[in-house]
């Protein structure tokens, strides 16, 4: 038996489909513990995730990690968790619902667009499983990070690689590696923050927070800090922002380590003894609001920004479904598909399936 599960009988002449797959972190598919526990099981033992040796982190997470952290990260999720589910889940599926519809109006080539989750579910092996029976010979894989890190992007494509590397037909493959200086892109997340100020007013000094990793890893090659700062001070330029108006910072610290400064809790402390009345936080490294920006922000940090003498802290919420960063998304997904825009006709794929039964083709 070879080392490949079989598949359908391959047919001439049927119409190729391309498949856009978006694809986001993930979260639990409860606010239990036990749910919690499960995710956490998943996520942490990614070694593009934690890299320390996997004998020494074996024996943390399982001994330490996972038996006192699930409970308490399930009070967190508790508290932003949504009838329909997690919002991060709920977010990233109405993007690919609006996705499918504008790229309906601007394509002609038959696609299909779907979601998938790093950790959790749906998982991207079962997605791409999904894509490839619904007859797409062509799959974009588009993680919603705008921002390349090892621990992010760089494990969604692994595992996409190792999914399509069990099919015998295997679908070509494109990936989007970043777009954290994309004009759409930015020009959306300046506008979401402008938009805001228009209807709430404007604090005293806006935080753009961004995910934090390991400071090693910028050390070792990873682009992540880098494409931060560029992403923080264009959104800047294009709203037109002093630099002593805004901060840069990085958010989710996670252990003992050095990570990438300054941290957001340390900055949005330090403003607050300053006298800072009130400051704004937007979180565009987050395309989609979840736990990392409803809860550690909105409400942790809040509760920060007011205990050491701040007045207010408004959290800037993120791109979600807003209608310029879906034709946003829309513009990079186009751009990310030229050259594969099928020529082909219902008449030339007749003709090709004639040609092949002549030739002694049985499909």
């Amino acid at each position: 038996m070879g080392p490949f599960p079989k598949e359908p009988p391959y047919t001439h002449g049927s119409t190729p489909k391309i498949g856009v797959l978006i694809i986001n972190l993930g979260s639990p598919e409860s606010a239990t513990p036990a749910a919690v526990r499960t995710y956490l099981r998943e996520f942490l033992s990614d070694p593009y995730v934690v890299e320390i040796p996997r004998p020494i982190w074996w024996l943390i997470l399982n001994l330490f990690v996972l038996t006192t952290r699930p409970k308490a990260s399930a009070e967190r999720y508790a508290q932003v968790w949504t009838r329909e589910g997690s919002p991060l889940k709920v977010h990233t599926e109405r993007q690919a619902t609006m996705l499918r519809g504008y790229l309906g109006e601007r394509l002609k080539q038959p696609h299909v667009v779907d979601y998938a989750m790093r950790y959790g579910q749906p998982s991207i092996r079962s997605r791409l499983e999904s894509l490839k029976a619904q007859g797409c010979d062509r799959i974009l894989l588009l993680p919603l990070y705008p921002q390349y890190s090892a621990s992010t992007t760089a494990t969604v494509f692994q595992e996409a690689f190792a999914a399509i590397g069990t099919m015998r037909n295997q679908p070509a493959l494109r990936t989007v590696k970043h777009f954290h200086d994309d004009e759409g892109y930015i020009k959306a997340s300046a506008q979401a923050i402008n938009d805001y100020w228009l209807k709430h007013g404007r604090g005293d000094h806006l935080v753009l927070s961004f995910h934090g990793v390991p400071r090693r890893t910028l050390d070792l090659g990873d682009p992540y800090h880098c494409e931060c700062l560029k992403t923080g001070r264009l959104i800047a330029e294009q709203i037109g922002l002093k630099p002593d108006f805004y901060s840069v910072t990085f958010q989710s610290r996670f252990g003992r380590a050095e990570w990438l400064k300054p941290y957001t809790t340390e900055v949005i402390k330090g403003l607050a003894k300053k006298k800072v009345g009130r400051i704004d936080v937007a979180c565009p490294g987050f395309v989609s609001d979840c736990l990392e920006t409803l809860e550690e922000i909105a409400i942790e940090a809040k509760g920060d920004f007011l205990t050491n003498g701040g007045r207010e802290l408004h959290y800037i919420p993120c791109l979600n479904e807003r209608d310029d960063w879906l034709h946003a998304l829309t513009d990079l997904t186009l751009k990310n598909l030229l050259g594969w825009n099928s020529t082909a006709t219902p008449e030339s794929l007749k003709a090709a399936k004639d040609r092949a039964l002549q030739l002694g083709s049985k499909n």
